[in-house]
């Protein structure tokens, strides 16, 4: 009997063709149908650099899965892909290497769907959104529009992590190493005041502590509450000696007596104007040290707790006491006021 040899399954050759019939037939096409429930997927898109690496299908093959296993039990699922397009880095990358930003953008993209529908996953590219297109960003400047209309939408100075080198703000995810470095281009990354637009979430607290009907696990609703944050309790309004208003928060107002320093955040509007010439220069050091870490460092309770006296005072509303002023980088200008007022025992 003649030995029969293991077919070789070659991807070059077989994958092609399958996906072509695939295309051809619309298998990921999603269409209106009104007899079967309607499932929307949808995982991140990616930044178009230029090419896919692990980290893209990392998080795209799970979505993948999941997307396919309630296509079997019979939902009509939409699972769109697309690309988030706009920033900074790809202007940057265009100044490098000579280009415009949009044809360095779009190219990327051209070449990353290329390697990802090679990948054979189930998205329906007829629905592919790229943040860059005007057909796009006219709908997120819409929303945009409704939000600031309704007073949900305001703009404040809030400190981000920034790239001197990129000029550009950087997410958590792009500060690597215990020297925190830009993960583009290596340079120091730093602590920068800018003016920055929010949303005004917490006109919604009370609702986003509600969890019935929600099935989150227990993981989920802490590390929701924990990033609302709600605390009852009085704002208290002190005066520095410069006749400036000093706004702290405290759940516990009947404590004002006790008050013996107050300790604002190295970031604070009034840190310049309150620091003596005398304590000038242990001030700026200071804050130079802070605004190089992390939130996270900043409070971690495994810290040793520091910080530096400014040699300014403020005014005890209720007793017209003076209280030296501090700055700690355990206190946080996006946390609050900015400011605490500190009580012994309490």
């Amino acid at each position: 009997m003649a030995k029969t040899e293991n077919p070789i399954y070659n991807p070059a050759e077989i994958e092609p063709k399958w996906q072509a019939r695939w295309e051809t037939d619309g298998l990921y096409h999603s269409d209106v149908d009104a007899s079967r429930p309607k499932y929307y997927a949808l995982t991140m898109l990616p930044y178009p650099s230029g090419d896919l690496h692990i980290g893209h299908w990392y998080a795209m093959t799970p979505s993948d899965a999941r997307a396919r296993y309630m296509r079997m039990r019979g939902y009509n699922v939409l699972f769109p892909m697309g690309f988030d397009a706009f920033g900074l880095p790809a202007e940057n990358a265009a100044i490098k290497n000579n280009i415009h930003p949009r044809v360095w953008t779009y190219r990327n993209i051209a070449n990353m769907r290329k390697q990802m529908r090679s990948m054979g996953a189930m998205f329906d590219w007829r629905r592919e959104a790229v943040s860059a297109d005007p057909e796009y960003y006219r709908w997120t400047q819409w929303f945009f529009t409704q939000l600031y209309n309704h007073g949900l939408a305001y703009h404040k100075m809030s400190p981000v992590d920034w790239c001197p080198n990129c000029q550009t703000t950087l997410a958590r995810e792009q500060v690597w190493g215990e020297d925190r470095h830009c993960e583009r281009c290596g340079t120091p990354v730093i602590k920068k005041d800018l003016d920055q637009w929010f949303f005004r979430i917490t006109k919604y607290a009370d609702e986003l502590l509600k969890y019935e009907g929600i099935d989150w696990p227990e993981r989920v609703r802490t590390l929701q509450t924990n990033w609302i944050g709600k605390s009852e309790g009085a704002h208290v309004v002190f005066t520095t000696e410069q006749g400036d208003r000093l706004q702290v928060f405290t759940t516990r107002p009947d404590t004002l007596w006790g008050v013996t320093f107050m300790v604002l955040a190295p970031e604070h509007p009034l840190v310049e104007k309150i620091t003596t010439a005398e304590q000038k220069t242990a001030v700026d050091e200071y804050i130079q040290q802070a605004t190089r870490q992390t939130d996270i460092q900043r409070e971690s309770t495994d810290k040793e707790k520091s910080g530096v006296f400014t040699g300014g005072y403020a005014i005890n509303p209720v007793n017209n006491e003076r209280i030296p002023i501090w700055i700690a980088d355990y206190v946080l200008m996006t946390y609050g006021t900015g400011a605490i007022m500190a009580v012994p025992a309490h």
